[in-house]
């Protein structure tokens, strides 16, 4: 299992989740009630769950295909630690991963 921090956008509130291997942040985030989107439900067509991972994470997930390195251009908020979550497969070698929403994320589905 990994252990899933997700950081509100004002740094305040602290949300934790489990993940299995195998299984997609986004949808985790989504199960925990984290306000991505995921307009496009993972096919990269778009940003709507863009996240920023914890710069201590970041290198030890895969890196970002070109494909999603375009999508992030759209998105707001961008950082040298920006992925989207629909993109963040959990492995069985990753034992936490801690996750910033950014401030510019609106949820219009309003999960």
């Amino acid at each position: 299992m990994t252990k899933v921090r997700f950081v509100s956008a004002d740094g305040r509130s602290v949300s934790e989740a489990e993940g299995s291997p195998g299984e997609r942040l986004l949808d985790i985030a989504q199960a925990d009630g984290q306000p991505l989107e995921g307009t496009c439900e993972g096919q990269m067509a778009c940003s709507t769950c863009h996240v920023h991972v914890d710069p201590d994470d970041f290198a030890k997930l895969p890196p970002a295909q070109e494909m999603e390195d375009d999508m992030l251009d759209l998105a707001a908020d961008v950082n040298r630690y920006s992925r989207l979550a629909c993109q963040i497969w959990l492995s069985e070698d990753l034992e936490s991963l801690t996750v910033k929403i950014p401030g510019s994320v609106h949820n219009m589905q309003g999960r």
